[in-house]
């Protein structure tokens, strides 16, 4: 006679993700460091007494499951090492599991448009996405505006693009080479991300080099839907690249980073999946491939770039501004939670740095599409403190923050405007690069460029 096995909601947590749910004693550091925890209906820390408690049904019938930004902020902090961005995840997907009804529909529909396009096309599409939110939640001219101006600046494909990643796999990389992975932004809506990295590492003698056939890395969708499904698209891009011969890869996008990373890390400690996965594939990955921020190579030829400096930008006052996802979660991405290696370049480049406030801060960027609201009054914060100490620009390094930064500056009612510049972008002005696609950003920053005599 078969043994059916019954678990509590915390046993299963812990059986799962290896997150003991008891080690939780109440010191409430999750919820003082969350950003949203206002908007929660039961702050992180209730959530974790709920199923201490048995409680099952109030923490999967929460709207804070779903509010949570993935930030990763309660995760740091924890000082009992529990995941509590993870724990978050998988409530969610057993409360899809349960049938239980999203407190938050817009970003489980968010989750589940984003996912069917990228199992389609194998990468996102966003005027699909946006199209299809907007229909479904009842909003059919939201963000038109907004959109328009974005296709007027080439910064949304028209048409899709149909990618699959190739069986077959050849050695070509050359020692002068560094895989380049940009994500499905860079290919779009931040195309000058990319156009500004080609051109500094042009410049630089390093040839970037795209694997082909790379497919979208899941982002925030994927690991709050399924952990089998993030690994599996992160691994297989992974994998890919290793296939190609290529010993490290360069993201610069900071989910993407975020996300190749934490794959490594759970392959690590889940061998049963990677071994899942590599039979799928019919590759067995190694996990040599070493996976670096834009600003991890940056700092590595900062010496380079300082002593290749035309234009030193005196007389500009700048924040740099990095984000969340760049540097969390620590285990994954065994970086600082305070950053500065974005804040010497830019002192490298014969700018100001300024310190400040809100340089790690999220922006609410999972947000952006299915809460608009909340992503706003997020970015509103990060833009009153740069410009209360004086910048004249902020600095980014990452595609989704530079999207709420400067794509919905003009939503936020602010009564200034403060410039958004990818640091490639200034890296590449202090070098004298001319084709750095200054205009397509939102916000203009060529006048403040110009009134420094930076730009002619």
């Amino acid at each position: 006679m078969a043994i059916t096995k019954h678990l509590t909601l915390a046993q299963l947590i812990e059986e799962e993700t290896g997150n003991n749910i008891y080690l939780c004693y109440q010191c409430k550091k999750c919820t003082s460091g969350c950003p949203l925890s206002t908007h929660f209906d039961l702050e992180p820390h209730r959530i974790m007494r709920a199923l201490q408690l048995g409680r099952e049904e109030l923490a999967l019938s929460s709207a804070t499951i779903w509010l949570c930004a993935c930030c990763q902020t309660c995760t740091t902090r924890c000082p009992e090492g529990l995941d509590v961005a993870r724990i978050m995840d998988r409530l969610k997907m057993v409360a899809l599991e349960q049938g239980i009804k999203p407190q938050v529909p817009e970003v489980a529909l968010f989750n589940r448009a984003f996912l069917r396009g990228v199992k389609f096309l194998g990468r996102s599409y966003e005027l699909s996405l946006l199209g299809e939110l907007n229909l479904r939640t009842g909003q059919p001219f939201k963000d038109l505006s907004l959109g328009l101006e974005l296709l007027r600046k080439g910064k949304l494909g028209v048409m899709p693009r149909f990618v699959r990643q190739p069986r077959r796999v050849a050695p070509r990389a050359k020692p002068d080479q560094v895989a380049y992975y940009p994500g499905c932004s860079l290919h779009s809506v931040s195309s000058e991300f990319d156009i500004s990295t080609r051109a500094v590492f042009s410049e630089l003698g390093i040839e970037l080099v795209e694997p082909k056939g790379w497919t979208c890395c899941g982002s925030t969708p994927a690991h709050s839907t399924d952990h089998l499904l993030a690994l599996r698209l992160s691994l297989n891009n992974l994998a890919l690249i290793e296939r190609e011969g290529f010993s490290q890869v360069v993201a610069p996008c900071a989910s993407c980073f975020s996300r190749f990373r934490s794959a490594l890390w759970d392959m690590r400690q889940e061998p049963q999946l990677k071994e899942r996965l590599d039979q799928e594939r019919g590759y067995d990955f190694r996990g040599s491939v070493e996976v670096k921020h834009i600003l991890q190579l940056l700092e590595e030829w900062r010496d380079e770039i300082s002593a290749r400096v035309k234009v030193p930008l005196e007389g500009l006052k700048v924040v740099s501004y990095y984000g969340c996802l760049m540097r969390l979660p620590p285990q994954a991405t065994q970086e600082s939670e305070y950053p500065m290696v974005m804040d010497h370049l830019v002192e490298a480049l014969g700018a100001t740095s300024l310190d400040w406030s809100y340089k790690t801060d999220c922006c609410g960027a999972t947000l952006s599409l299915s809460r608009t609201e909340l992503a706003l009054e997020l970015s509103a914060k990060i833009l009153g403190d740069a410009k209360a100490v004086g910048a004249d620009l902020v600095a980014v390094a990452c595609p989704l923050c530079h999207t709420n930064l400067d794509f919905r500056q003009g939503q936020m009612g602010l009564e200034f405007q403060m410039p958004i510049l990818y640091i490639t972008q200034l890296v590449g002005l202090s070098m004298g690069i001319k084709r750095l696609a200054l205009e397509k950003h939102l916000v203009d920053s060529r006048g403040v460029l110009r009134d420094r005599g930076l730009l002619v």
